[in-house]
Parts: structure tokens; C-alpha cells; sequence
């Protein structure tokens, strides 16, 4: 019997080098998947090594590492600080995010993920979560529904593709969702435009976003001096902030400068140039063609909060 591949990790071997592991060190990989990533981080671990793996998506337990120095913890990123004090662990020497959408999502078609198959409008990472794609398309105004297109897919005809997806509600469905908003699409770019309506209702339902801007914050609050953090992201809304957190500190790219000119932050950057897949991974997994690793050092980590993040 055939194999079904859960998720093909991306830029394995730049990953793993950039995190620099320690045999003894502590790691979390905050978007466990498949476990690819994490099989490798492990191989690296000695005898008193340990790793963390995070998902929100339940399904992911089933990937799990069979492994004394493994604890898997089912839960959103955006609460790693809090994670981290449930299991006694004051600081870790690694953090590793891989923002892409896995091959399960995409082939689990009950999902809703793709616009490849009809199937109900949902699009949770969490299954958990009470809040779907058929609730945000059938009850946001055309305002609301016209930034999220525009702010998280990008979209030029954000508007005319929120008033005509309000005009045909009730929508249960992604192939109705199709129909609706196919006219409002150019031909020759039609592929590319779902995709980019189908992410921006995907970010909007799961919070990345404002998910992803949590994890960094306290990655810097987690990580020892001189832990490394390496994100993988697949889209420029995501790389923007990756980019601008590890050069400056802040989401909006803004140095503050010290009295001799040095940018006030607690990070190095370790890759200068951002690393892009080769020709040849891209052959072998299509999928990582957009992917773009990111990984910083922590220099100081800054002073910490005492107030957990609470979960919601």
C-alpha cells in the first residue's frame, strides 16, 4: 500500500544547519506537521537533547516521535511562552516555524483548503475553533470582506469580489465560492487569483497574521543568548514581518539607533540574503518554490514580562 505523504519538508538542510543545534540543547518546532523537520533536529540531539513540537492541528498527533526526548503539545504558536512554562522550560536554544500549508491540508479536501474540489467552506487549522470560512463569507459587510481580500490576498478587485460574494450569499461551499468570484478574474490569471482569494479567507479565519507577530515577540523572550530562530514563510505578508522583526525588533522595519549609530535590536541576522529553494528541491517538491528561510540570532534577550499570554 502506498504511503500518503503528510508534508514534504521544505529547505531541510539549509534549516537545519541555520538552527546551529547544540547535542544538549532544547528546541521547539512550533508547526510540527509531519514531523519532518523535527526528525532532523533529533538526529542532532544527543542524550540529553529535547524538542518540542507544537501543532494546532490535532491531526499532526499522529506523526508524533516515539521518543523519551520528544513532547508534543497541541496548541497555537501564539501561546508558546505559555506552553513552555507548563512543561518547566525557562529557555530554549532553537525556534523553528514552517508557515506553509501542508500537503495534508491540501489533499484532505473536507478541509476546504483548495479550490481543487468542492467541498464545504471551512478552513480551520484548529478544528477546535468555532470560527469558519462559510461564517466570515456570510456574515461580513462588503467593507470588511473587501479588506480582508485586499489586505491578505492582495487583490486589486478586492471590492467588486466582496459585493458580488454578498449578493450570493448563503454560500456553503468552495466550488459555489469559485463560481461567484470567477467572472471578476482574469483568465490567463485564474489560478493564481483563487489561490490568492482562498489565502486571504485562510489567514482572516485562523489569525496567522496577528499569530505570527505573537510567536516573535516572545521568541525573544524564550530563547537563550545566542539561540537561533529560523522561519520559513511563503508569501510576502509573512516574510515582510519575519524580514522587519529580525533586522529591527518591531513589524514595521523602523531602527532605533543607539548614541553611536547601532541599531537598537536583539538579534543578528544570520542569513544576510534570504535562502531561497534550489532548482533541484523545487523539482523534486513544487510546493517549496515560494518558500523563504529567515534565521536570526539572539544577542540579549530583552527583559520578560511576567504575565502569561493566556490562551483564549
Amino acid at each position: 500500500m502506498e504511503q500518503v505523504v503528510y508534508h514534504i519538508p521544505a529547505l531541510l538542510v539549509e534549516t537545519i544547519a541555520g538552527l546551529a543545534i547544540k547535542d544538549d540543547g532544547t528546541y521547539v518546532d512550533v508547526t510540527f506537521g509531519g514531523g519532518g523537520h523535527s526528525r532532523a533536529i533529533m538526529e542532532h540531539l544527543g542524550p540529553n537533547g529535547r524538542l518540542v513540537g507544537m501543532d494546532q492541528d490535532m491531526d499532526a498527533w499522529s506523526n508524533r516521535l516515539q521518543d523519551d526526548r520528544f513532547t508534543f503539545a497541541h496548541g497555537n504558536f501564539a501561546y508558546l511562552k505559555n506552553f513552555l512554562r507548563y512543561y518547566g522550560i525557562d529557555g530554549v536554544d532553537g525556534i523553528l516555524a514552517d508557515l506553509g500549508v501542508s500537503f495534508h491540508h491540501f489533499d484532505d479536501v473536507e478541509r476546504g483548503f483548495t479550490f481543487r474540489a468542492d467541498a464545504p467552506l471551512d478552513m480551520r487549522m484548529n478544528r477546535n475553533a468555532s470560527f469558519t470560512a462559510r461564517d466570515l463569507l456570510n456574515t461580513y459587510d462588503v467593507d470588511r470582506l473587501a479588506d480582508v481580500l485586499f489586505l491578505y490576498g492582495e487583490l486589486r478587485q478586492s471590492r467588486r469580489l466582496a459585493a458580488a460574494i454578498v449578493k450570493s450569499r448563503p454560500l456553503s461551499t468552495t466550488g459555489q465560492l469559485v463560481e461567484v468570484v470567477r467572472p471578476l478574474l482574469k483568465p490567463s490569471q485564474e489560478k493564481k487569483e483563487l489561490s490568492m482569494v482562498f489565502q486571504a479567507l485562510r489567514i482572516e479565519v485562523n489569525g496567522e497574521l496577528d499569530a505570527l507577530r505573537k510567536l516573535l515577540m516572545q521568541s525573544a523572550e524564550v530563547l537563550n543568548p545566542g539561540g537561533r530562530l529560523a522561519v520559513i514563510t511563503y508569501h510576502s505578508l509573512e516574510d515582510r514581518l519575519v524580514k522587519n522583526f529580525m533586522r529591527t525588533g518591531n513589524f514595521e522595519g523602523k531602527q532605533e539607533k543607539d548614541f553611536y549609530g547601532r541599531v537598537n535590536t536583539p538579534w543578528r541576522v544570520v542569513t544576510g540574503k534570504v535562502i531561497a529553494p534550489s532548482e533541484a528541491e523545487v523539482a523534486r517538491n513544487p510546493r517549496s518554490r515560494s518558500a523563504k528561510l529567515r534565521i536570526a540570532e539572539l544577542v540579549e534577550r530583552p527583559a520578560r514580562g511576567n504575565q502569561p499570554i493566556n490562551n483564549p
